[in-house]
């Protein structure tokens, strides 16, 4: 049985350039930057072992945070991107996130991996997320697969059909 625990919420403070993450600690955000489909920011990963910098999207429209994490040497992971599904919320200059437990690890050009079904099962079956709000995460699952399987799991060329262009530090 997975060990169930409350949607996690991050927040993104842009003006004050902080990036609170879900066990309330706050870092500072080298970069934000404001798009007409979403929020980029990129930061330093003090105290993490398996990696030591991240750059994430946030894709309200999409329900999706992406993220490339730097790891470090013996910490590796056979992925190029890994994608949180999320639902956002924007008030001014605070951004927000709540994870609705999904994620999906894909490997550019080759497959994409569906992680913690089990975790969305028991959230929902537990009453910590709505049946509501366990289907939009499905649906966002579904198109996320579709449009990268689709597109020969090249993401570029998946959000470049919805006139989504990402920039990133080192790619």
């Amino acid at each position: 049985m997975t060990a169930i625990h409350p949607p996690k919420t991050e927040i993104f403070d842009i003006a004050a350039g902080i990036n609170t993450d879900p066990k309330g600690i706050a870092r500072e955000v080298e970069e934000y930057r404001v798009t007409p489909f979403g929020l980029y920011l990129a930061r330093p990963a003090p105290g993490r072992d398996q990696f030591d910098y991240l750059e994430s999207w946030l894709l309200p429209g999409l329900g999706l945070r992406l993220t490339d994490f730097w790891f470090t040497p013996g910490h590796e992971r056979d992925q190029d991107f890994y994608f949180d599904v999320v639902a956002v919320d924007v008030a001014g200059d605070i951004w927000r996130t709540t994870d609705w437990y999904l994620d999906l690890a894909l490997r550019e050009r080759r497959s994409l991996d569906v992680l913690d079904t089990d975790e969305l099962l028991a959230a929902a079956t537990s009453g910590l997320l709505s049946r509501d709000e366990a289907h939009q995460a499905l649906e966002i699952v579904y198109r996320t697969v579709a449009g990268l399987a689709a597109h020969g799991y090249r993401l570029r060329d998946w959000l470049s059909t919805l006139d989504i262009e990402l920039t990133w530090r080192r790619r």
